[in-house]
């Protein structure tokens, strides 16, 4: 059966999607990883650890109108993590052996520098299935909860969902060994097998980001929230990606299969272009 794709074009007023190997402060990174999107759609339809969401192809582009620093204080979790615990007649969370909240002395805070981002526009590809990709566009058109990309309070707003009637797709082989990129998107350096993405000229930035995550007890993917226990384990596979800005111009030692997406947006066309074997997280 072949694969479907869409298009979301969502708009988020705020959002911080986390890079968790940064630690004096909290780094964003310039674009949601896959492993956020995926999230995203598990919640909006309600399938929380359906594996066959990972099966998804996703592609990123777009990008935000400006990045700030937020000073927060955030709770300093233990390794034993945050507990239920009956506290003169009433049940709390607790945490470090103090409540969280509402008594004059609580568990610890760390004051901590945030990068958050403001103002987003963002255009997602999905690929899957059609069955899947039905599911997920019908979720996502008609949601039963908020919907969030990253923390529960970066919410988004889906703006359209492009069907393939809405674009018009072809793919072409680069023969000029460069081209130019309407948004800001993520590309992968390797895929299977060590093939490595033809850069020429490699003068932008590199990130290692999320593509799945899975909680497993004793090995076993768990099925739904009620299976977490504190010995839970998740785990997290990462994939390393280029990011090129607005406009970027990707010049190539070899030619490549580029997919073209076009697209008309108020009145004015836009043509995204995903490398067919880079361009899909």
């Amino acid at each position: 059966m072949s694969n479907e794709v869409i298009m979301l074009e969502i708009f988020q007023p705020f959002a911080q999607y986390r890079n968790p190997f940064t630690f004096y402060y909290a780094q964003t990174y310039p674009l949601p990883p896959k492993s956020t999107i995926i999230g995203m759609l598990q919640n909006a339809t309600g399938r929380f650890y359906d594996q066959n969401f990972w099966n998804l192809k996703v592609s990123v582009h777009g990008g935000f109108e400006s990045v700030f620093w937020n000073y927060q204080s955030l709770i300093k979790a233990t390794t034993t993590g945050i507990t239920l615990e009956r506290y003169r007649g009433k049940t709390l969370l607790f945490n470090q052996g103090l409540p969280l909240y509402g008594e004059p002395l609580t568990s610890q805070r760390s004051p901590v520098s945030q990068q958050e981002l403001f103002n987003g526009h963002l255009f997602i590809f999905l690929k899957s299935a059609p069955k899947l990709i039905h599911e997920a566009k019908e979720a996502l058109e008609h949601p039963e909860k908020v919907l969030y990309l990253g923390r529960s309070e970066d919410v988004i707003f889906i703006k359209r969902i492009y069907t393939q009637k809405d674009m018009e797709i072809n793919r072409k082989t680069v023969k000029v060994k460069f081209f130019r990129l309407h948004y800001p998107a993520y590309i992968k350096l390797k895929i299977d097998g060590g093939k490595q993405f033809p850069i020429s000229k490699d003068k932008f930035p590199v990130y290692y980001i999320g593509t799945k995550v899975i909680f497993k007890n004793n090995g076993d993917p768990i099925k739904n929230r009620a299976e977490i226990t504190k010995e839970t384990e998740r785990v997290a596979d990462f994939e390393t990606v280029l990011y090129a800005g607005a406009y970027s111009v990707i010049t190539l030692k070899e030619e490549i299969e580029l997919s073209y997406f076009k697209i008309v947006k108020d009145s004015k066309e836009i043509v995204f272009k995903i490398p067919e074997e880079f361009g899909w997280l």
